[in-house]
């Protein structure tokens, strides 16, 4: 009589190989989203929940130094900084900004500059909509100009919010937003910064500053995520 074996077949233990195998990845997987998630946190999935449009501007508290502390402050606003979204030639969402110098930031990479995440999305409303494509060719007519650190109201240099204002006024001979004067600002508790970038005080300088921009009655809300 043959000798009977308890032992499993090679093909039965291949499969429990397999079994195993794809179980410790399956449980590695959860483990490597759940930290990312833990990790990167809401503000990662609020930035990957954005559906872009074109022509949206996007407002941010950029990180804290003096200059940023001196423009939230002196504007009761935590709009330090703004971009407006774009294509590239290749299809991928950019955002065409002033803050090194008038350049294409992928959007990705815009939205995690953010301080704590945060960010806002304004859209032209459906009316304005037309006037996007206009609006994106004269913002491309700037790039490779050097950042406005004086804030003047020329051309030879170009700060964000200015960037965006210019763009549109060109294409459309209409305002968007409300231009202020420097002196109308909460300057003052900032004046050690200003002092360092100006001679004197240019009060009577026209701006056009995050926070106005934002006001402009041709934008609504689409999306705000920690920042108020």
């Amino acid at each position: 009589m043959a000798e009977s074996s308890s032992q499993p077949k090679p093909s039965s233990r291949r499969q429990q190989h397999r079994l195993i195998v794809a179980g410790v990845l399956v449980v590695c997987l959860v483990l490597f989203v759940t930290a990312a998630v833990v990790t990167l946190g809401p503000a990662w999935m609020a930035s990957r929940n954005y559906v872009p449009r074109e022509g949206d501007i996007i407002f941010q508290s950029l990180p804290r130094g003096p200059v940023v502390r001196a423009i939230e402050g002196a504007t009761h606003s935590p709009y330090s900084h703004c971009g407006i979204v774009g294509q590239d030639e290749g299809g991928n969402w950019v955002v065409y900004e002033a803050l090194h110098g008038v350049e294409i930031t992928p959007l990705r990479k815009f939205l995690d500059r953010g301080r704590e995440g945060g960010f806002a999305v304004y859209r032209l409303k459906q009316s304005e909509q037309a006037n996007v494509p206009a609006v994106l060719s004269n913002v491309k007519t700037h790039l490779g100009k050097p950042y406005d650190i004086h804030y003047d109201w020329d051309d030879e240099k170009i700060y964000c919010s200015e960037l965006i204002y210019k763009a549109y006024a060109v294409a459309t001979g209409g305002q968007l937003g409300k231009i202020v004067k420097f002196g109308d600002l909460d300057w003052q508790p900032y004046r050690e910064v200003v002092e360092q970038i100006e001679s004197e005080v240019p009060v009577d300088r026209p701006m056009i500053t995050p926070r106005d921009l934002a006001k402009a009655e041709q934008l609504e809300v689409v999306l705000k995520f920690a920042i108020e």
